[in-house]
């Protein structure tokens, strides 16, 4: 667990910040000129507070009486650009780490193998793409033995075709590498793709700090990350097959049936966008779609509909007449709607 609360003024800024980043992505999401990157460069020790504590797993790093220096934080950086030691090859890039390195070794063959750099590791950073070059970058970071690895708009400098590229070894890091990870993005397809925690900033302050899940569910907080982008973000699981190739997935809010195919693993995570729901106060009858929930009305701001269904969250957009005529209030029994091929997976 990393905390972080302190606080540095800037001409123009009060950077004020405070959050907790778990085991998993934390994405620092805001505009341009928050304070997203001072605030990694503060966690790593690039950048000293005026005052507060920063902590990983009960280590001060910073406080009145302590400032590490960079090199004694065990913090794996990322950079935009990968800033690979040119005259390197990719292995050597690699190994580069273990010259100040002070704990056990990484398991260097697993790292290559995770993020599939062997075929380059005779090659120097010259000769590579984009994705090649931040996936060695990524490589890095994690053979310096971190307890937290810092991404600071890893993907900003890369084409579409690049992102989607490296997005994966994204995606493989976070579920398998059990270490905090700060990323920092304004790109809001990045943060719903990836994270697991969202730090919201605006204006040097953290505004709200919390699940992903519980933001895109929050009819208040969810437009803060694209009105389009309101709905769930729910854990799955494949339970079959159905004769006709149609998937059985176990979720808390139901079971649910989707086109495949779905990313491998015993768990996935689904969005269901809050424009895709329909809401019924009677259990529907003859309709294309396949997935019909119970839930129950928790929130309504303006056309965003908060459902409870099971243990999970949902949104459901729709217009004010509608509330209206269902006459939709906190407490109220009805069911939703979900078209299969409208869930994505995540």
């Amino acid at each position: 667990m990393l905390q972080v609360d302190f606080r540095r003024d800037f001409p123009g800024l009060a950077l004020e910040v405070a959050f907790q980043a778990p085991v998993g992505v934390t994405a620092l999401f805001g505009p341009s000129g928050c304070g997203k990157t001072s605030t990694v460069n503060a966690v790593a020790g690039l950048l000293r507070p005026a005052s507060g504590r920063i902590a990983l797993d009960g280590r001060v790093l910073y406080d009145a009486t302590t400032d590490l220096p960079p090199q004694a934080r065990r913090i794996g950086y990322v950079f935009q650009d990968a800033r690979l030691f040119p005259h390197l090859t990719v292995a050597a890039n690699l190994r580069y780490p273990a010259r100040w390195r002070r704990g056990a070794a990484p398991d260097f063959d697993r790292i290559v193998e995770m993020l599939a750099l062997a075929p380059l590791l005779k090659r120097r950073p010259a000769t590579l793409s984009g994705g090649e070059r931040q996936r060695t970058a990524i490589g890095r970071a994690l053979l310096s033995d971190p307890a937290l690895l810092v991404m600071d708009e890893p993907l900003a400098a890369l084409d579409d075709a690049r992102k989607a590229e490296i997005m994966p070894w994204l995606e493989r890091l976070r579920d398998e590498i059990r270490l905090p990870m700060l990323y920092v993005s304004h790109s809001v397809p990045e943060v719903l793709r990836l994270a697991n925690t969202v730090v919201l900033m605006d204006r040097g302050r953290v505004s709200h700090a919390g699940p992903l899940a519980g933001i895109l569910a929050d009819p208040t907080l969810a437009p803060r990350l694209g009105a389009r982008e309101a709905g769930a973000l729910i854990r799955a699981r494949v339970e079959g097959t159905e004769p006709d190739g149609m998937i059985r997935v176990a979720t808390a809010a139901g079971p649910m049936l989707l086109p495949g195919p779905l990313p491998q693993g015993p768990e996935m995570r689904l969005r269901i966008l809050a424009h895709e729901v329909i809401l019924s106060r009677h259990v529907p009858q003859g309709l294309s779609a396949l997935n019909v929930l119970p839930v129950r009305v928790t929130r309504i701001d303006g056309g965003l509909v908060q459902l409870a269904a099971g243990d999970e969250r949902m949104l459901a957009q729709v217009t004010e007449r509608s509330v209206k005529a269902l006459e939709l209030q906190p407490g109220l029994a009805c069911h939703a709607i979900v078209k299969s091929v409208s869930v994505l997976p995540s």
